[in-house]
């Protein structure tokens, strides 16, 4: 399986060491500017102006390093292996499109532009990750105007409000729950929540204006948790619906483990501390893992996220 981060996993600089070493990589950048308008280059190496990590360049910046990574790990495999299943987060489930025909890079771009545009531009409250089961967070938000945004992992739980609401909810943690951690994201909005439901609105025109075409592998959707329909003819309805309701990773992951998946490649993005690419590590390693830990499932997990790690990663024999 091929997955694929969403937002959270940028940071400046991420793309330069993959455009040193590889053409098909540098030819990615190219495509990318020319349908975005402006150069994707400067702001994922350089970001003069602190902007990559608005959402509006955020969701595009990823797409175009998330590609990146795949064509230089393709070029350098040969083309092997193909995957049998895909899957991304969020943002990621854009990649994983385009991966799998159904869309084209180009298009893939115009609809994350459009999306993170519609995002930030109606976007309005916070979100807060927090270590609960969904039933169990359930139960703690009941009272509030919270909203369960994306479930991670067993024992983690993203729920998004008003600043208001989740300003209460943090407080109603440290009251009730004073060893248990939660921690606030950084976003510029309620994302997966019903505040997000005028981005949707609107963005479904892009949807509906897109044409999804036959998939040469299965994309799970974050809605649903199983496949798109390997015709493209849900793929609309499953990506509007995914931008103002939860993101269910796990079970996502739950339906990879049931179609005994054992590999996990995963492309693009890079968190962690240090600055360059080579010091960042993948970001869904660990909720990923987990989750097939708790399944009772081994999986192999190779990072394609940076030029060493996909020459690293494109030597394993899948085996």
């Amino acid at each position: 399986m091929f997955i694929f981060p969403g937002q959270g996993s940028q940071y400046k600089g991420m793309g330069k060491d993959l455009v040193e070493k590889s053409k098909s990589a540098q030819e990615v950048y190219e495509r990318a500017s020319s349908v975005l308008g402006y150069d994707i280059s400067e702001l994922s190496f350089n970001d003069k102006h602190n902007e990559i990590n608005l959402t509006k360049f955020t969701q595009p910046v990823l797409m175009t390093h998330q590609i990146a990574c795949y064509e230089y790990f393709s070029e350098l495999s040969d083309n092997d292996p193909n995957p049998m299943l895909l899957a991304g987060h969020s943002l990621g489930e854009y990649t994983a499109l385009v991966i799998s025909g159904s869309i084209s890079f180009e298009e893939g771009l115009e609809l994350v532009s459009e999306r993170g545009r519609l995002m930030s531009e109606h976007g309005s409250g916070s979100m807060l990750a927090m270590p609960f089961m969904k039933e169990e967070t359930e139960n703690i938000i009941n009272q509030s105007n919270c909203e369960v945004a994306t479930v991670n992992q067993m024992k983690q739980t993203v729920v998004g409000g008003s600043d208001e609401d989740i300003a209460e909810l943090e407080n109603k943690l440290l009251k009730d729950y004073p060893r248990k951690k939660s921690i606030k994201l950084k976003t510029e909005g309620a994302f997966h929540t019903s505040l997000m439901m005028k981005a949707a609105d609107e963005f479904k025109e892009c949807l509906v204006e897109t044409e999804f075409k036959e998939m040469n592998a299965p994309v799970l959707s974050n809605f649903s948790s199983e496949p798109h329909n390997i015709d493209g003819s849900k793929s609309q309805e499953l990506l509007y619906n995914q931008l103002f309701k939860p993101v269910n990773w796990l079970g996502c992951m739950q339906t990879a483990s049931r179609m005994e998946i054992e590999i996990i490649i995963e492309f693009g993005g890079g968190i962690g501390e240090g600055t360059s690419p080579n010091e960042k590590r993948p970001n869904l390693e660990g909720i990923t893992k987990k989750n097939f830990r708790n399944l009772k499932s081994e999986v192999i997990y190779l990072p394609a996220i940076n030029a060493s790690t996909i020459e690293e990663s494109s030597k394993s024999n899948y085996q």
